[in-house]
């Protein structure tokens, strides 16, 4: 599901005879956001759809008729950016979980007594980050914004994690700015509207590619520009997901991406020309340094690596 599914929707009706079940899919050629068309859809029919097999999926191939529609696909568990165990909540009396807003990417913040909300992620707000100490950046930035601030610039990640949201520190910041504050805290993995179990899978398979041939990273950019389009870029987290998902089938322990370090600019950059905006660096990963390119390992948090560019690895092409 992505924002640029907002031209129709589908429709999920299910009726049921004796001991069969018969779904029936209605298209609604009407405008309307995720949450606008699944509450349409539970006021006048079941849900918005759920695509369980091939067969479902090939039904509404054909009734589409190649337009772009919602489906009742969305992301749902709450976890903390730097990857720290969310078992402690701390949400304020008016959070309701069973809200969806295709808005929102379910990010969280503080408010005035210290509890959390969750709102729209492109909201602007000031933030913390934190490494050695806590920062407070009362510079207003959307969360994915305030994600990568964090990150690249020489802090490890928003503030997350129950020992550092209890620390008394973390008052004391909050004394000093009269907004809400981001948090490191968002939606992750993706379930149905239905509370079907999300185990079909139907991705665009035509975004990326892993070739599994050994390398130099020049010698990748060049097979990718030759038989595909470019080495990859990654330029936000789902991009990061679907990429870390295609690397586990690699045969190196590391992928080479797009990702190259200019030593005349003193900079990172993206083959393809995108800036270098979203980073998921590991803590050592990033030195910079000449006759280097960034790689991505094939295990573990799959973060990003500066490797030389003469060693051998697999590579992702992108296809368009």
């Amino acid at each position: 599901m992505t924002a640029k599914m907002q031209w129709s929707l589908i429709l999920l009706f299910l009726c049921c005879f004796i001991d069969c079940q018969l779904y029936q899919f209605h298209y609604i050629n009407e405008n309307k956001t995720w949450t606008e068309a699944q509450q349409y859809c539970r006021e006048k029919h079941t849900d918005l759809v759920t695509v369980t097999n091939m067969k479902d999926m090939k039904r509404l191939i054909n009734i589409s008729a190649g337009v772009e529609f919602n489906i009742g696909l969305f992301r749902d568990t709450w976890r903390w950016s730097d990857g720290s165990s969310f078992s402690f909540r701390h949400w304020n009396k008016n959070f309701n979980d069973q809200i969806i807003n295709s808005g929102q990417c379910a990010m969280t913040k503080f408010d005035g007594e210290g509890r959390w909300t969750n709102v729209s992620c492109d909201n602007k707000k000031p933030f913390i980050c934190y490494d050695d100490k806590l920062i407070l950046i009362k510079e207003a930035m959307n969360w994915e914004d305030a994600l990568y601030y964090c990150r690249g610039h020489h802090h490890t990640d928003l503030i997350s994690g129950t020992k550092q949201l209890q620390d008394e520190e973390v008052k004391k910041l909050m004394n000093s700015t009269s907004d809400h504050t981001y948090i490191g805290l968002f939606r992750d993995t993706w379930r149905w509207s239905d509370g079907s179990s999300f185990s079909f899978r139907h991705w665009n398979p035509n975004k990326v590619i892993l070739i599994k041939e050994n390398k130099t990273w020049e010698d990748a950019l060049y097979y990718c520009r030759d038989h595909h389009h470019d080495l990859v870029t990654i330029t936000n987290m789902d991009d990061q997901r679907w990429i870390q998902e295609k690397v586990k089938e690699a045969s190196t322990d590391y992928v080479w991406l797009g990702l190259r370090y200019t030593c005349t600019l003193d900079f990172w950059f993206w083959v393809s020309d995108e800036v270098v905006r979203y980073k998921n660096w590991a803590l050592d990963g990033q030195m910079d340094d000449c006759d280097m390119s960034g790689a991505m390992e094939t295990g573990g948090e799959h973060q990003w690596k500066k490797k030389r560019d003469t060693e051998k690895f697999n590579f992702i092409c992108s296809k368009n």
